[in-house]
């Protein structure tokens, strides 16, 4: 402390001095008005020192472990809590997290030193907290209830703040919906907007992998509260042979994820998922927001559209000018510079071993709960790692004013079948073009190859491999365009506007933005995918007529990638990406309960009628 009260000290004696010294009277004279300027910048100085003292000051600390919350249901849920020891009131940093509040020591350690009270809560129904587990299902109400809980503690000064990622953003945007008064902010990281498009289905197709994976890592807990609850000698003293014992009663799997099953149960965007879609209610919103995502991150989309429905659409105008949006080339959790198969140098981890989220946390909320210049009040909004430059650069907002939507037009002779075909891709409009057709076989889908995944990276990698490997299979249409002369941009909002039909009522059409290398690397930038029942509507799905044709616009997210000269830019379309979404069956039944399958011949157009384009933000250089 003595640091800072010797600097602000300072300053208000200098500042004492100055108004004495240079007198009411003489004010107007120039010479004294240049000396008035130069102390008070000497009195700024020292003031500024001295909240820099603040931000670096260093705290002993106390840790208070498994304190009971009550929520207004009565449900007990569990937190530790990580605070200076010492006295005074301090801002509070809370989180929220289904995946035990005991992985938040280190960060707790490390906020209450900087003078924060952290507390990191196991949310209802995990580990040490009460109740029933549901994904979604209590946040809004337990968030609120907790944060205004945190900011009435005897050393909390009434400021709380939320952060962490993944569910924990969830546990953040669905406390901030619920408008808790002394919620003062969210740090939300690698997290989705919608929990049904975006997170459990993606264009109408199930996220296999992620919610397979998940639900089964989450199980885990759920299991071990089942056998200490359920387990016990006395049921079995009985039991023979001794040998039959069964050391521990797990019953069947029924009641383990209830929720995977209602998931399957509803596929489409009805009022399941609507109580808790957060870009629905982004006007609920009263606090600014710092968003981090990763352009291979499973929840790019959801971070993206958190950061502009916010700054549009949030109940006030501090938090739509509050918020921020930073996005590295990460996956889902990592924060280094290698990406799947592709390093993207030091930069893209802060140049040390890895991306440090958690200083940039603290030096956000130093600024937003403390009032210190840590720094963040210079920069601009949106910040983002350019790929292929491999280069952060602020921006004033997302999407770019500056980006020019360019279509750039599907051409081939009909046969842009694999990494051998024709298909070519130029911003001059087709004319008369033989469409192209692949057939799309369930039993022998195109394989899951990096993008972004979750939460097995060591089963199935996340991020950037070479696509080759798919190109070479005659079910996917390869479009390429010549090499570029010059660096050539492409950063924003990714799209393809097609014309397609099948010989099936329902089927998948999948698409894929690569950078070809000189040397033939096809790496994968950003990817989609469109069931096509939901092609009008994610609330009303429709089927098609066989062979009829149908537009189609497949969102591929976006991406911020410099393709550099010598390069080509490539598109790829199929209609699987399997086991990252689960496989279509073309036969239309519910995606829960479907056996049945079938093959389909896939048609695209390309044609003066039909003019399919991949849709480009071009950044002009």
């Amino acid at each position: 402390m003595l640091p800072r009260l010797i600097s602000y000290r300072c300053a208000f004696i200098i500042l004492l001095l100055a108004d004495a010294r240079l007198g009411r009277g003489s004010r107007q004279n120039s010479e004294v008005m240049m000396n008035r300027h130069k102390i008070f910048s000497l009195a700024l100085l020292f003031w500024v020192a001295g909240a820099a003292a603040l931000a670096a000051e260093r705290y002993e600390m106390t840790i208070e472990r498994g304190v009971a919350v009550k929520m207004r249901d009565g449900v007990i849920l569990r937190a530790d809590i990580y605070r200076p020891k010492a006295d005074g009131k301090f801002p509070v940093l809370l989180q929220r997290t289904p995946y035990d509040k005991r992985g938040g020591v280190d960060f707790g350690l490390k906020a209450a030193a900087r003078g924060y009270v952290a507390i990191i809560q196991d949310v209802r129904g995990r580990y040490t907290s009460e109740g029933e587990w549901y994904p979604f299902k209590h946040e809004a109400e337990d968030g609120y209830d907790t944060v205004e809980w945190a900011a009435a503690l005897p050393y909390a000064n009434g400021k709380v703040g939320m952060f962490g990622g993944s569910y924990v953003g969830a546990t953040q945007m669905l406390a901030a919906i619920a408008s808790p008064p002394h919620l003062a902010g969210v740090f939300p990281v690698v997290t989705a907007s919608n929990y049904h498009d975006g997170w459990t289905y993606q264009g109408g197709a199930f996220e296999q992998w992620f919610n397979e994976s998940w639900t089964s890592g989450l199980a885990q807990d759920t299991l071990s509260r089942r056998a200490r609850e359920k387990s016990g000698a006395l049921p079995w003293i009985w039991k023979l042979p001794l040998t039959a014992y069964p050391l521990l009663e797990l019953g069947s799997a029924e009641g383990l994820a209830s929720y995977f099953t209602d998931w399957l149960a509803h596929p489409s965007y009805d009022d399941y998922w609507k109580q808790w879609s957060i870009e629905e209610q982004h006007a609920k919103v009263l606090v600014p927001a710092y968003h981090v995502g990763g352009w291979y991150d499973i929840f790019l989309g959801g971070t993206l559209r958190n950061y502009v429905g916010i700054k549009a659409h949030a109940g006030g105008d501090a938090a739509r000018r509050g918020q921020r949006l930073l996005v590295g080339p990460w996956y889902h959790g990592r924060y280094g510079s290698k990406v799947g198969e592709v390093d993207f140098g030091p930069a893209a981890r802060g140049g040390a071993e890895r991306f440090d989220i958690d200083e940039l946390m603290l030096r956000w909320y130093d600024y937003l709960l403390k009032g210190i210049n840590s720094g963040v009040e210079r920069e601009k909004p949106v910040k983002i790692f350019v790929m292929g430059e491999n280069v952060w650069r602020e921006e004033d907002d997302w999407p770019l004013a500056r980006a020019k939507t360019t279509p750039y037009y599907l051409h081939s002779g009909g046969n842009a079948n694999s990494l051998l075909g024709d298909g070519t891709l130029t911003t001059e409009a087709p004319q008369a073009e033989t469409p192209d057709h692949f057939v799309y076989n369930p039993l022998e889908p195109v394989p899951t190859h990096g993008g972004g995944l979750c939460c097995d990276n060591e089963s199935l990698a996340s991020g950037a491999f070479d696509q080759r490997p798919a190109e070479a299979r005659g079910d996917v249409l390869v479009f390429t365009t010549a090499p570029f002369k010059q660096d050539f941009e492409v950063t924003g909002p990714v799209s393809l506007e097609f014309y397609a039909s099948s010989s099936a009522v329902d089927t998948d059409f999948t698409a894929k933005l690569v950078d070809v290398w000189p040397n033939g690397f096809a790496q994968n930038l950003s990817d989609g995918i469109l069931r096509a029942r939901y092609r009008n509507s994610p609330e009303k799905p429709e089927f098609m007529n066989p062979r009829e044709v149908y537009k189609f616009t497949l969102d591929l997210w976006a991406t911020s990638n410099v393709f550099r000269a010598g390069h080509k830019l490539r598109l790829e379309v199929s209609s699987s990406n399997f086991p990252r979404f689960d496989r279509n069956l073309n036969t239309g039944e519910e995606v829960g309960g479907a056996t049945r399958l079938t093959k389909a011949t896939n048609t695209i157009y390309h044609d003066r009628e039909r003019p399919s384009a991949l849709v480009l933000p071009v950044v002009a250089r």
